[in-house]
């Protein structure tokens, strides 16, 4: 798109009789009528497109399986499977350990439907045919192998979210940290470990797309995951660990993780996870000042030098984040 320093160099060119009257005029009526980008208005479309395709074949085959019959239906599904795969292998690009372009937009909605395809494909011969058996780890892990493939194969970062939530499935991560937060569901060990894994083996994923230059794009996608599961799960663990000696273990492993991604937000130059290293980390000193205030002070002292924290605190976090977005523009 032509810019306006563009413009502003064209009516010097114009002065300068560098460019025709005819040329000059056609640009004034550009500039007076610029084009209307739709892009996203059409990306949009076409996703809303697919999910109520695929939602729309769930909902049919529920009506009418007692006449359509199973045979039939897994049938459809595969042909369906098989088809949009065999579009997208013959007109994907070479696979490159960069960002690689896509053929074309319609190229990413066929792919997405043949994924979308293939999911309802396995789940369907489990749900009817167990064909895993009992064995439910296997049955969510070969689809987490493969949605992994197709997302590093066809450098398609919307499949890569599906491969992480599949993930986050297979290691028994089944519930946002909000919805057990709320239930209160939070205080299993066995679940705060389950999230703590998760969030690492994300971080650890985003390390390495940068140290082996695999799919560098792909690390904002692991570590926008990682930083969530780890910093609740952390904080989980001390909220719910009534041993204090353990306790002070897991908030510290929160801070440190908070200021090992603040700095490394620099090196990528992200606001958007200095942001979350500050705010999960104004809140994991928040809980160490508070408990150890609670230790050596009562009553109404607890209270005065509370609130004195929290207004030098908010003071305090309010000016790191407006320098660092300083030093990130200035960047």
């Amino acid at each position: 798109m032509t810019t306006h320093h563009n413009y502003e160099i064209y009516d010097e060119l114009h002065t300068e009789k560098l460019v025709s009257d005819e040329s000059f005029e056609k640009l004034q009526q550009r500039r007076s009528n610029p084009l209307l980008s739709v892009h996203w208005e059409v990306k949009t479309v076409l996703y809303l497109g697919i999910t109520l395709l695929t939602g729309g074949v769930g909902t049919l085959v529920y009506k009418n399986i007692d006449t359509i019959g199973h045979q039939v239906i897994i049938a459809f599904i595969a042909l369906l499977t098989v088809g949009c795969f065999t579009y997208s292998f013959k007109h994907k690009k070479p696979y490159s350990r960069s960002r690689v372009e896509t053929p074309n937009t319609f190229f990413d909605y066929v792919l997405l439907l043949g994924t979308l395809s293939f999911l309802i494909f396995v789940g369907y011969l489990q749900y009817q045919y167990t064909i895993f058996g009992t064995n439910y780890g296997l049955a969510t892990a070969i689809p987490m192998v493969a949605l992994f493939y197709i997302a590093y194969d066809f450098d398609h970062i919307g499949i890569l979210n599906m491969a992480i939530a599949n993930l986050g499935v297979w290691m028994g991560v089944t519930a946002t940290p909000r919805h057990l937060l709320a239930e209160g569901t939070f205080n299993s060990q066995s679940i705060i470990f389950a999230y703590l894994a998760f969030g690492l083996l994300l971080l650890a994923a985003a390390w390495c797309t940068q140290k082996f230059v695999i799919k560098k794009h792909f690390k904002f996608t692991y570590e926008h995951y990682g930083i969530h599961a780890s910093s609740v799960a952390l904080l989980a663990g001390y909220f719910f660990n009534y041993d204090e000696s353990i306790s002070f273990i897991w908030l510290f492993a929160a801070l440190g993780l908070s200021v090992g991604l603040y700095f490394d937000s620099f090196k990528e130059k992200s606001y958007y996870f200095a942001l979350l290293s500050v705010l999960y980390g104004y809140f994991a000193t928040s809980c160490l000042v508070f408990r150890i205030l609670s230790m050596d002070t009562v009553g109404e002292g607890i209270i005065a030098m509370g609130m004195m924290y929290m207004t030098l605190s908010a003071v305090g976090v309010i000016f790191l984040l407006t320098s660092t977005y300083k030093k990130f523009k200035t960047a």
